[in-house]
């Protein structure tokens, strides 16, 4: 797990999706707070995508990071979509982000182009980790699998070369599902290192992850950042899960976790932080956020002292999994 020591301080990252606009508009200065905010408090490892606000997420954070030492910081961007200067009507999670027509695209030329479109926006000549955005059922349908294809022979290629090369320290997927990281790590002949996991090991959801995908991952001696640990907000008292509606099932679950970490006085920003980053496989968390205070909060969550006895509970009333790593 040598990835681990390249994720520098609190093994916590600021990811950016938010700051693309997700949902709604965020003012320039409320996104340059934000990420000075994770800076401040010692928070060195960033992750972002074009497909955040088509390149604004990006170009927020490049314009930010650009000031530091590149040194200082570790740095994961996606590929898989290429910005176009062409203009587009939006709608869905970054309706409010940028016009620019926004191509799916995982072949070599797209992955080199997306790259180098990528550093463009970020101000900066080289990259850390690399993962291959959204190669997954819930973005593609059934033609997820001709995706992948195009990806195994096209971007995982190019990206197991440049790691190879030492131009990036690696590169994996980074998808809201679990079963193409699961079929990418099983290819012979590419080598994803490091992947980013979002939506499904969580305090919420962990159960076929713990079962299926981290076998894998720690058979192939990789590694998992965790994205959205709070299950897009979910947890927290938030109105969305994973991007999504808040299934009335899931509601029920969240009141009962709640009803158990007021018990026990425990807040369920620790809670989630703490079980995510708990297993062994795991090299990082990304929360992410438009609200500089937030920052504070997520760090001395993970601070947080958490009682055995509330994990106890929890196995106990089958609300997490009796076999899931505990940060005990």
């Amino acid at each position: 797990m040598n990835h681990k020591n390249e994720l520098l301080t609190h093994k916590i990252g600021l990811g950016t999706a938010p700051l693309g606009n997700m949902f709604r508009e965020v003012p320039e200065e409320e996104a340059q707070a934000t990420i000075e905010a994770a800076w401040e408090a010692g928070i060195r490892y960033y992750d972002t995508a074009p497909f955040y606000g088509a390149g604004l997420a990006e170009l927020r954070l490049g314009n930010f990071l650009s000031k530091r030492n590149r040194d200082e910081f570790v740095l994961s961007t996606k590929v898989g979509r290429v910005i176009e200067d062409e203009t587009e009507e939006k709608e869905g999670l970054f309706a409010y982000g940028r016009t620019n027509k926004v191509t799916t695209d995982y072949t070599a030329e797209a992955t080199h182009a997306s790259i180098d479109q990528s550093m463009e926006r970020l101000q900066t000549n080289r990259l850390d980790f690399v993962f291959v955005h959204d190669l997954s059922p819930d973005f593609h349908g059934d033609e997820w699998i001709a995706k992948f294809e195009e990806a195994r022979t096209g971007a995982f290629r190019v990206l197991d070369d440049l790691k190879e090369q030492g131009v990036i320290k690696g590169w994996g997927l980074g998808v809201n599902t679990t079963i193409p990281i699961e079929l990418a790590l099983q290819l012979e002949e590419v080598h994803p290192t490091i992947s980013l996991q979002a939506t499904q090991y969580t305090l919420l959801d962990h159960e076929d992850t713990l079962r299926r995908m981290m076998p894998e991952v720690e058979q192939s001696n990789a590694s998992i950042v965790v994205g959205a640990p709070y299950s897009s907000g979910a947890l927290l008292g938030g109105d969305n899960y994973n991007y999504g509606d808040i299934p009335q099932d899931v509601q029920t679950k969240i009141n009962s976790l709640n009803e158990v970490a007021e018990s026990h006085g425990v807040s369920l920003k620790a809670a989630a932080l703490q079980f995510s980053l708990a297993h062994p496989a795991v090299a990082a968390v990304i929360p992410g956020s438009t609200r500089p205070d937030r920052i504070e909060e997520d760090l001395n969550a993970l601070q947080e002292k958490i009682p055995e006895a509330f994990w106890q509970e929890l196995i106990e009333k089958q609300l997490i999994s009796a076999v899931a790593p505990l940060p005990l």
